[in-house]
């Protein structure tokens, strides 16, 4: 009997021959924590530079848990029997020499399941199927453990996993009428039918959700694996369609090369996929069907090249983007260590194309919001740093002057301070007054995305439905909520011009009256937000305009996608509501930065002046110490210019182009 490796020897063997997908996967986690160390860098020279501002430390603290929590989302969808379970087995988790996940003839996967890693003991956590009763959404369940059963992992043995696992596919007997309630019952479906006929009851899945956390090495850098059910389970589940898929960062689309695209396959394509997918791979898998012998390897390789563009023509989607695979082969080669029978199955150029996709995809998000704040950050910085280089090279000027004891010139250098100072003060109290006008501006535009107010329009939106839980009214109420949405935005976007006018104004006066660096408020945006209520705008309508729902109106089905629906409407808002707090706080912040730094030189200046007047020992002394200052302050600005050359590069993470996919 072939001993099974635990998953610590797993994982070295992993190490030792990572797949181009783990060699990308480690890639990308080693460029976040490039930026981190960056973004750490840029911490340590505010500490020196001086007191670092509260809102920005937290911001930058916000910053780094971000990219240190990152995580690579990577979707697998298909009908039942397509192979999903045996390709998860293949890419990750070959290293135990046989499959670890279930995965047999006929229907496998029962519920969504989840495979990350989180630095806990390994576990198998499970989510009932009657809380499907209840209105919480999934994500809401996930912050209540008590409603959850828990499993440990026996990492040590493979066979114990592998029986702990076999939960996964477990199912449980219910009547007609509880199996309509919780959206799995379907007339077209004879298995369905003759099991009601012959036992007069209904197989369901026993599980609505399960969570794995399992150490393996691409998991621990941030990948997690969603498996999920064949096209009956999923319509069963709006958090689906809702969340999971449109979230995910590659999403991977399963059918078997012997019976191509069927009517399911597609509908699974058309409602979850296409449209929804920012980056999708198709497969083709079971390609070791056509492997009979009786045709030579080039006849095969036709074969196989014909079924790839009729599927392309089927989905509209590019032939570059479709993968002819053999996932039992590819499982088989990388227990026995067969290059050979690796290479024929296809998974390389698989692995290939999505290591490029799914990094790609998320750096794309990440990489361009990150790098871009912490650059504008930065960028402040130089122009503080520039501005104290600028006052010291002046101070330095004004004590040489004084230094050379010119009574007429040390009167008029002391003027010049002090009248300088005195347009200070009355532009300050301009800066106050326009500050004052700002925050009620910025307040009445966060009180538009608060709690109070989404909670108010959810609830009318839920009186207008009343108990006409049907696909029409649930369209009917989405479309009000996404043109009221859509409103909102523009008022708030107004507000918002208000604001950059004030600020505008306010920049132009420093600018003008105290040489300040031109520049202008940053404009808010708010296409984030619309794009987001659109988006469940247009979710909701395929919802409503599916077939199967408009049919049989499952009440339970559509009263639970609405409560999916709010929360999806939520965190919409919640993120709006960020994003416009962090637009408020930088939107003056820079020129209050200046401000703050402006005020501290001129201090400077009139107290070394004053101190040095008619006090030769005491001018050299403040000469030396200003030249010591201005050669630092000249150095703190060279490494802010070595950091902003860094972040830059790290915007630019490594990719080579994929010859697979485009």
């Amino acid at each position: 009997m072939t001993s099974q490796p635990s998953p610590e020897e797993a994982t070295q063997t992993a190490a030792t021959a990572a797949s181009s997908l783990g060699i990308k996967i480690n890639e990308y986690a080693q460029w976040r924590e490039s930026l981190i160390a960056t973004i750490n860098e840029y911490i340590a020279w505010l500490d020196q530079a001086g007191p670092m501002d509260a809102a920005q430390e937290l911001r930058l603290f916000d910053i780094k848990e971000t990219l240190k929590n990152d995580r690579l989302l990577l979707a697998f969808l298909a009908e039942f029997s397509r192979g999903k379970t045996e390709t998860i087995n293949a890419l990750f988790f070959a290293d135990f020499n046989q499959r670890l996940l279930p995965s047999a003839p006929g229907r496998t996967t029962m519920c969504p399941t989840e495979i990350f890693a989180n630095g806990e003991p390994a576990y198998i956590q499970l989510l009932p199927i009657e809380t499907k009763f209840s209105n919480a959404s999934l994500s809401e369940l996930k912050s209540q453990p008590e409603l959850w059963q828990k499993f440990l992992l026996d990492t040590q043995s493979a066979d114990a996993m592998k029986q702990t696992l076999s939960a996964l596919i477990e199912k449980t007997s219910v009547d007609l009428a509880t199996a309509k309630s919780l959206g799995f019952w379907h007339e077209d479906d004879a298995a369905m039918q003759k099991r009601l006929s012959e036992k007069g009851t209904v197989e369901i899945p026993m599980w609505r959700h399960a969570m794995i956390n399992y150490p393996h090495p691409l998991l621990q850098k941030g990948l997690v694996v969603i498996d999920t059910p064949g096209l009956n389970s999923m319509g069963a589940e709006p958090e689906l369609t809702l969340n999971i898929i449109p979230n995910a960062h590659a999403v991977l689309f399963l059918t078997a090369i012997d019976s191509g695209i069927t009517k399911s396959d597609m509908q699974i394509w058309s409602d979850y996929v296409k449209n929804r997918a920012s980056h999708k791979l198709v497969l083709l898998n079971k390609i070791d069907m056509l492997w009979d012998g009786l045709e030579s390897d080039a006849e095969v390789s036709a074969m196989v090249q014909q079924q790839i563009e009729h599927t392309a023509k089927q989905l509209d989607l590019d032939a570059k983007r479709i993968f002819a695979i053999s996932a039992q082969k590819a499982l088989l080669a990388k227990i026995k260590h067969d290059a050979k029978l690796l290479q024929r199955s296809g998974i390389d150029a698989l692995e290939d194309a999505l290591a490029n996709q799914l990094i790609k995809s998320k750096h794309e998000i990440l990489g361009r919001a990150i790098v871009t704040e912490c650059a504008n950050m930065i960028a402040l910085s130089q122009k503080v740093a520039d501005m104290r280089v600028k006052q010291g090279q002046l101070q330095l000027k004004e004590l040489r002057q004084m230094q050379n004891q010119q009574a007429d010139s040390t009167q008029e250098i002391l003027l010049q301070v002090t009248t300088e100072r005195k347009r200070y003060d009355a532009s300050v109290l301009t800066f106050n007054q326009g500050g004052e006008k700002i925050k009620r501006l910025s307040d009445k535009l966060l009180l538009q995305l608060s709690t109070g107010y989404l909670n108010s329009t959810l609830e009318q939106s839920k009186q207008d439905m009343g108990d006409s839980w049907t696909t029409i009214s649930l369209n009917r109420s989405m479309r009000t909520l996404t043109k009221q949405a859509i409103q909102l935005a523009q008022e708030i976007k107004q507000n918002g011009d208000l604001i950059k006018q004030e600020a505008d104004h306010l920049y132009q006066l420093f600018c003008r009256e105290h040489g300040f660096e031109k520049s202008v408020a940053m404009p808010l945006n708010m296409d984030t937000f619309i794009n987001s209520m659109q988006s469940l705008e247009k979710i909701t309508n395929d919802f409503c305009l599916d077939p199967i729902n408009v049919l049989t109106e499952k009440r339970f089905l559509i009263r639970r996608f609405y409560h999916g629906l709010g929360a999806q409407i939520q965190a919409a808002f919640e993120q709006a509501q960020l994003d416009c707090s962090l637009w408020l706080n930088v939107v003056i912040g820079e020129l209050k930065t200046q401000i703050n730094e402006h005020k501290k030189s001129l201090d400077q200046r009139a107290d070394a002046l004053m101190a040095s007047h008619n006090h030769a020992e005491i001018t050299e002394k403040n000469l030396a110490a200003t030249e010591k200052d201005l050669a630092k302050l000249s150095h703190q600005a060279q490494q802010l210019n070595s950091l902003l050359l860094k972040l830059m590069r790290s915007a630019k993470f490594h990719q080579e182009p994929s010859s697979s996919a485009s």
